[in-house]
């Protein structure tokens, strides 16, 4: 059968109608490019150009042929390119995770990054409790997470890439909203709306670890998994929420958003599975890592 070689034989010859033009073109001798052309014509069963002694000209079967030829050239180049890109990581797939609050901080940052420095590649987001982000990663079905620190995992990389402070959410009618600043110790007797240990354990170990430099323990009224559901209970005045600054963007009603006296930060971490084979992601990682160090942490 033809091989893509006398195709690409044929074609130089169809556009130059000359043997020797031809054969200069694919840095040949005239020679071996006749004998190629024979062998073509030998393969198809057909004659695809008339020899004269100065000049060739294309059959009828050689003017169809030369038109899908070209077509047929066009697409295994394409498919050769695509090979060597998808290699490299500049098409293919990536899977981004993220905890709620991400959305509202570097999460959009990240996504504008791949779709401006890696066009090829199809950015798939999907919104998860920071409790399952870890095990999405280690399973594969993810490819990066953004998430509070998690606990030592064998396997897992995590580079911080976002820190915020926390603040305080209260009933709007609370006696402490009306203040531009709530102090450490306006917390001892507040009773608090927080996220579970096990969902958020580094925000959590921030928030018991502030209260205890202020020399107590915080008062727990009601866990909530949600950011979103702690701002909810504390719009009905069931306690207090102490939160990312960055849920204050979701703009709630019925509710006031306090600094806090010399607020905890948290840190966002960008992490993945270091088994993970996807060129994709090897090379956001590079873009985003690059060798000299780590980027600074966006505040």
């Amino acid at each position: 059968m033809p091989d893509i070689r006398q195709l690409r034989y044929f074609i130089a010859l169809a556009e130059t109608l000359h043997f020797g033009r031809a054969a200069e073109r694919l840095n040949l001798t005239q020679p071996p490019l006749s004998r190629q052309i024979m062998a073509l014509e030998k393969d198809l069963g057909v004659r695809l150009v008339d020899r004269h002694s100065r000049h060739v000209r294309l059959t009828q079967a050689g003017l169809r042929f030369v038109a899908e030829a070209r077509e047929i050239v066009t697409l295994f180049d394409r498919a050769c390119r695509n090979a060597r890109r998808a290699a490299s990581g500049e098409i293919g797939e990536l899977s981004l995770g993220f905890m709620m609050h991400a959305a509202q901080t570097i999460v959009p940052k990240l996504a504008r990054r791949v779709m401006t420095d890696l066009p090829g590649v199809e950015l798939r987001l999907r919104e998860v409790m920071p409790n399952i982000l870890v095990s999405d990663l280690m399973a594969g079905q993810l490819d990066l997470g953004v998430m509070f620190p998690p606990p030592p995992v064998r396997g897992l990389e995590v580079r911080p890439v976002y820190r915020e402070r926390l603040c305080v959410v209260l009933q709007a009618g609370h006696e402490l909203a009306a203040r531009s600043l709530i102090c450490r110790d306006d917390l001892v007797n507040l009773p608090l709306i927080l996220t579970p240990a096990e969902t958020a354990p580094a925000l959590r170990n921030v928030i018991e670890e502030y209260c205890h430099a202020g020399g107590f323990r915080p008062t727990i009224r009601v866990e909530t998994q949600l950011q979103t559901t702690i701002v909810s209970l504390a719009a009905e005045g069931i306690g207090a929420g102490l939160v990312p600054v960055s849920v204050r963007r979701l703009a709630p009603s019925g509710v006031q958003f306090c600094e806090l006296e010399e607020a905890p930060t948290i840190d966002h971490v960008l992490a993945w599975c270091a088994a993970n084979m996807n060129p994709s992601l090897k090379l956001f990682l590079a873009m985003t890592f690059p060798e000299s160090g780590d980027p600074a942490i966006h505040r």
